[in-house]
């Protein structure tokens, strides 16, 4: 399985953590939330809920859309 990469691009300037970012690029493989709450030794719960938080902060309605925003600013 091809894992998305991490690009360190200023993810300051955007409110993200380097967890987050980390966050973001796991969902962006494709993979089912609770298997990526496992890979980043989480919680489902926990991954959920961040994930909440970061769509919030990134003023978008789904973890897709901000994985979107994410990759469009080369950040995954």
């Amino acid at each position: 399985m091809e894992t998305a990469t991490l690009a360190r691009r200023g993810t300051d300037d955007f409110g993200l953590s380097d967890e987050e970012i980390r966050l973001l690029a796991q969902i962006a493989t494709g993979v089912t939330a609770d298997v990526a709450a496992r890979k980043l030794e989480l919680s489902a719960r926990t991954l959920r809920r961040r994930l909440r938080t970061i769509c919030d902060r990134l003023e978008v309605n789904t973890p897709i859309e901000a994985v979107v925003w994410a990759a469009r600013r080369q950040l995954i």
